[in-house]
C-alpha cells in the first residue's frame, strides 16, 4: 500500500507534472506553460506525494493573505484516485489557510467535486445574487 505525504513546500512542486496533468482537464486545457508558471508564482501551492517521491495531486489558493482566498486547480492523478487524496489535499490546504485568519474562502467546484467540498465545510453562498463576475476572455 502506498503512503502519501501532504506538502505546502513550493520547492518540492513539480511544475512540469502540474502543467501536464492540468492540460488534460476541461478547465485548464490549452493553458500555456508560461501561464502555469505565473499561476504557480502567484498562488499558495499544495501537493500530495507518493512514498517514492512522485507528485500525485495538486491544489492551489489565490489569497491576499488576510481576508480572502479562492481555491483552484484541485486535481489527483487518475492512478491515485479513490484513496482519499482529494480530501487530504483540501484538508491540508484549508488548515494552512485557517492559520491566516481569513474571513472567506471560495471555489468554483466541478459537479463531481461538490461532495468533497461539502465534507470540507463548504456550502452554497449566502445571498448568491450579491456576487458578480466578469469574464475577461
Amino acid at each position: 500500500m502506498t503512503a502519501y505525504e501532504f506538502s505546502a513546500d513550493p520547492a518540492r512542486l513539480d511544475v512540469d507534472w502540474v502543467h501536464a496533468i492540468l492540460s488534460t482537464t476541461f478547465w485548464a486545457r490549452g493553458r500555456s506553460r508560461a501561464t502555469m508558471d505565473a499561476v504557480v508564482a502567484a498562488s499558495r501551492n499544495y501537493a500530495m506525494y507518493a512514498d517514492d517521491g512522485a507528485q500525485v495531486a495538486y491544489a492551489r489558493a489565490v489569497t491576499d493573505g488576510a481576508t480572502f482566498a479562492w481555491i483552484a486547480d484541485v486535481i489527483v492523478h487518475p492512478d491515485h484516485r479513490r484513496q482519499g487524496l482529494g480530501t487530504r489535499i483540501v484538508d491540508g490546504l484549508m488548515a494552512d489557510l485557517e492559520r491566516l485568519g481569513l474571513k472567506r474562502v471560495l471555489l468554483k467546484a466541478s459537479p463531481d467535486g461538490h461532495e468533497l467540498y461539502r465534507r470540507a465545510g463548504f456550502d452554497t453562498l449566502d445571498e448568491p445574487e450579491t456576487w458578480l463576475g466578469r469574464r475577461l476572455r
